[in-house]
């Protein structure tokens, strides 16, 4: 492996007739022409002509502000090339197999080429309508780091402008960064956007445009540039870092390099040996010769000098020996000339024709241009594509600036990964959780619609890695929705559905503010069944190896192996001495499988065996340490004299004290619910007060155990057990836990050999200690951890807050893989960010590329030049409306309130006028920030307008106001306050 290489492993691009990287390959393989007239919109007021033709993006005014959180009145300010690139930086990272939701916070770099301020020159001469938003906006050193504070990416961050040559150079300066060890990833890309005919204007008066907008590259034809719209990013790793991490690798980048024309025959004429000497420092830097490279995208502008000098320069390396003339075209025949952007848009052609390994022709290559002498340089235009073979195959792409600035870049083909065949177990199609995110539940819906649609035209197969890659791409975002899927057409079917159908979407979606804290519930004894969680044990392999794990450390203390015995469907599941050491064997092997999911408990609590289990959860015991006590209680349990058992009743224990006062070898076993109590003694005693319950109309049911635990009847085993206890190393829970023995949260007590005596002997207060730890928790998830539903059910029947979710991986014997995902899924849309790879096999952790974020398209931006006035700058008060908007598609803003609040309505108001937000938008529960996405500036111009409205608050710092901030109703409490403390003074 080449130390210097850099992998692309993601690219996104909006050309002329090209909206994404798969209509630009297309654009590219047809040989199309995506040149055409300047479009309506761009010619009112910006000077151009009837007659402008060119390479144009449709539709450049369209911006989804409220995905990246920036007000209407910002948006609209914001150059249209800061808009473009935002959105194609957030598809090509999601390209790269990555979220860009993960990288944040990360080194990740960013470094994009853009010439020219086009948007400044139209809305930077009227001084009376400066505003710090538009300042901002203009500026073509914030393309880049808007990118970077949007997606929280704190490595380096830059805006370079070469010239033609932008972003050419823009992409060396990341390859360097990354080999330097600067950042781990990097974005680089370019923009270009005809806004004006200024620089067209320019070409024409150098001799230099195409008199029909055309660019002919290397052509009898070629008469001048056609000017032309662009956008690119691609996303740039160390190659060693890409592979370790399984991305997909377009391309790799071998050597760049970049240098200056110096004094040669004018400061916009090309130097031929500048030209040529930048190409050999990239194949000197890529470590090979000229010879090796197949074709080279050139910078091929369609002038005539331009294209001789740059034919001289390359056949002065290329004009040897070799077995195949080099081939040479330009994209510019297809597109125009995208001059800051034209570097990224050679780069990106170049790294998809090798990563199809085809090279597409040239537009124009028909009629070649005898002056060039290609043939005698070793050169030859495409007049048709060419397949590539199948081994390592080198090319080359140039930019050079009308300044001198000269790049040149050496690619090769991405090194072949060998691919490991899908596990055969024999159960089907592996399970997947598919994972879409958006901003709004609108985008969901969009974003849903999107995704079925591209898994629809999907050959029908395995989903889980298909979902894998959602898993590592969709996610982050506050709106979710997850599926469960084993192979493609079910899941174009669940996603369609849920696109379409508002109701079920509700179902399946949810809001995600923050990770939700979650309680861990582990079963007790009677929930046990003959084959319990075998599906599990087969489909998934984190599982395995954690029952596995259990089952050595039960062994030693067991007269065989408690995994064969679940997995064997044996009946003796139900003995007391394998019925114990099989549930915390399963606890125990669920809970890790949760924890390697990143699914891990904020509180536990076991219900009488399941304790042991709970303990381990929360750092209170070890596994070898658990396994030897329920080992050693379950086999002294079984050894107790027959005769016993329990009653599950649906009754209070106050309402069976006359019942028990006439059965002395009867006592309440376990406290469970409001109306959920249980019965321990002589199985005598427990016939007869069951009948007498069955008279009065009350509902019993026998416990599925062999004895009367929880009960005298067990004392005769503890003082033995608390023997065995004496040596453990108990410590108190890292996890909070409640004690079912107890009744409320353990707080720093150890576990040890008195508590597990008396937790055996006295009831189980189950009711109370999930009481207890709901309100110290306030767990918004529980999940049971146990083999079938037990104490998910008497949760549901305990009166729990409302909107707390009751959570059951497995649900009974039958359960499997699916079952489990299920529960994962939910998890997600809550608000937890699983470690997604313990769910799939490693052969299923392959990349394939998602349809990228589909963004809203209804908010529209723009307006025209204006005209200048002697007017001063205003400082204060309401500023000219600056944008067309469509209805919003953010948070909508709760009804009114209906008992006024004159405050509040001026904060809204103030708000409304400083981010040009429509006013249904804001609300008491709006957050300035996550919602609205305030900034400094707009804090001071807010707190301008809150003044005017309302003039007591004129004493309020904004070092008071920060911490209002928070909300809309956080920032009226606090002013409504200041006004009242203020009246009171």
């Amino acid at each position: 492996m080449t130390p210097g290489a850099v992998a692309i492993v993601g690219l996104d691009c909006v050309f002329p007739g090209a909206p994404d990287a798969d209509a630009y390959w297309d654009l590219l393989t047809r040989g199309a022409d995506a040149t055409g007239e300047l479009p309506e919109q761009r010619r009112a007021g910006h000077g151009f002509d009837e007659s402008v033709h060119g390479g144009f993006i449709e539709d450049i005014a369209t911006f989804d502000n409220d995905f990246f959180a920036i007000s209407p009145r910002e948006a609209a300010a914001m150059d249209p090339q800061q808009r473009l690139l935002l959105q194609c930086a957030w598809r090509a990272l999601e390209n790269s197999g990555r979220s860009p939701s993960a990288l944040a916070g990360s080194d990740t770099g960013v470094f994009v080429g853009v010439m020219g301020t086009e948007w400044a020159q139209l809305h930077m001469s009227d001084y009376a309508r400066v505003t710090p938003q538009l300042g901002a906006g203009s500026s073509s050193g914030m393309t880049a780091n808007r990118i970077s504070y949007h997606l929280d990416l704190k490595g380096p961050s830059l805006a370079v402008d070469t010239a033609c040559s932008s972003s050419l150079v823009a992409v060396h300066l990341a390859v360097n960064s990354l080999l330097s060890g600067e950042c781990s990833t990097a974005v680089a890309g370019g923009v270009n956007l005809v806004l004006t005919p200024a620089l067209g204007l320019v070409y024409a008066r150098m001799g230099l445009a195409a008199p029909d907008g055309r660019c002919k590259p290397f052509s009898a034809d070629a008469d001048g540039i056609g000017r032309s719209d662009g956008v690119g990013a691609v996303v740039l790793r160390r190659l060693a870092d890409a592979r370790a991490d399984g991305q997909r690798i377009y391309a790799v980048i071998r050597g760049t390099a970049v240098n200056q024309d110096g004094r040669s025959n004018g400061v916009t004429a090309p130097n031929r040996w500048s030209q040529r000497e930048v190409v050999a420092a990239a194949c000197r830097r890529a470590a090979i010769t000229a010879s090796q490279v197949r074709f080279v995208e050139a910078h091929g502008t369609g002038t005539a000098l331009g294209d001789i000098i740059e034919c001289a320069a390359l056949g002065e390396l290329h004009a040897v020996q070799r077995e195949e003339p080099c081939g040479i075209g330009s994209v510019k025949g297809n597109l125009g000339h995208t001059e800051g952007a034209a570097g990224i848009a050679g780069l990106i052609k170049v790294a998809l024709a090798l990563h199809h390994r085809i090279v597409p022709a040239s537009r124009f290559a028909t009629r070649e241009n005898p002056q060039l002498r290609l043939a005698e340089r070793g050169l030859r235009l495409l007049k048709a594509p060419v397949r590539l073979p199948a081994e390592e195959v080198f090319a080359g792409v140039s930019s050079f600036g009308m300044g001198g600035t000269n790049a040149h870049a050496v690619l090769a083909t991405a090194p072949r990964e060998p691919r490991t065949p899908a596990p055969r177990t024999g159960a089907g199609p592996a399970v997947g959780v598919f994972t879409v995110s958006a901003n709004t539940p609108e985008a969901l819906r969009r974003n849903l619609a999107v995704q079925a649609d591209a898994v629809a035209r999907r050959p029908r197969g395995d989903a889980a890695t298909v979902c894998w890659n959602s898993n590592l791409v969709k996610t982050g975002l506050p709106y979710r929705a997850a599926f469960t899927a084993r192979d493609t057409a079910e899941l174009a079917t669940a996603l369609r559905a849920a696109a379409d159908d508002e109701r079920l979407r509700a179902g399946i979606a949810d809001r995600a503010v923050h990770p939700p804290t979650i309680g861990f519930l582990f079963s007790g004894q009677g929930i046990q069944e003959p084959g319990m969680t075998s599906g599990l044990y087969r489909d998934c392999a984190s599982y395995r190896h954690h029952l596995d794990t259990a089952d050595e450390a039960l062994a030693p203390h067991l007269d065989g192996s408690v995994r064969d015995l679940i997995l064997d469907e044996d009946p003796a599941v139900h003995r007391t001495g394998w019925a114990q050491p099989a549930l915390f064997a399963v606890g125990y092997a669920l809970f890790r499988t949760l924890g390697d999911l990143g699914v891990e408990p904020d509180a536990v609590l076991g219900h009488s065996v399941g304790e042991f289990a709970a303990a381990v959860a929360a750092g209170a015991l070890g596994l070898e340490d658990a396994a030897r006590l329920v080992a050693r209680r379950a086999a002294l349990m079984e050894r107790l004299p027959d005769g016993g058992g329990m009653l599950a009743v649906r009754a209070r224990p106050d309402d069976l004290v006359e019942l028990l006062a006439d059965e002395p070898r009867v006592v309440v076993g376990a406290v469970n619910g409001p109306a959920d109590t249980v019965l321990s003694g002589e199985t005598d005693g427990l016939d007869r007060i069951a009948a007498q319950l069955h008279e009065r109309g009350i509902r019993t049911r026998r416990v599925r155990v062999s004895h009367a635990f929880h009960s005298p009847l067990m004392a005769p085993a503890l003082d033995r057990f608390a023997e065995e206890a004496a040596g453990i190393d108990a410590t108190a829970p890292r996890v909070p836990m409640a004690s079912t023995r107890y009744g409320h949260m353990l707080g720093d007590r150890p576990l040890d050999a008195g508590y597990w005596k008396e937790q055996a002997a006295r009831p189980v207060l189950f009711a109370e200690a999930l009481d207890d730890l709901m309100a110290e928790t306030m767990p918004a998830c529980l999940v049971e951890i146990g083999p079938g539903p037990q104490l998910v059910q008497l949760a549901e029947r305990a009166g729990l807050p409302s909107g707390v979710r009751l959570l059951l991986p497995v649900p009974g014997r039958e359960a499997t893989a699916r079952d489990f995902a299920e529960t994962v899924a939910t998890l997600y849309r809550a608000g937890v960010e699983p470690r997604w790879q313990a769910l799939y096999e490693p052969a299923r952790r392959t990349t394939e590329c998602l349809a990228p974020y589909a963004f809203s398209t209804e908010h529209t931006f723009w307006q025209t030049a204006p005209r200048r006035t002697d007017r001063t700058p205003e400082t204060a008060g309401p500023q000219p409306a600056a944008a067309t908007t469509a209805a919003t598609a953010g948070p909508p803003a709760e009804e009114t309130d209906p008992v006024p609040d004159p405050v509040l309505d001026a904060v809204i108001e103030a708000i409304v006028e400083v981010g040009e937000y429509p006013p249904e938008r804001v609300g008491r529960q709006t957050r300035l920030y996550a919602d609205l996405g305030f900034d400094s500036v707009m804090i001071m111009q807010l707190k301008d307008r809150i003044e005017h409205r309302l003039p007591q608050t004129e004493g309020v710092t904004v070092q008071q106001l920060l911490p209002a901030l928070r909300s809309v109703g956080s920032l009226a409490d606090f002013l409504s306050e200041w006004t009242s403390a203020g009246a009171r003074t």
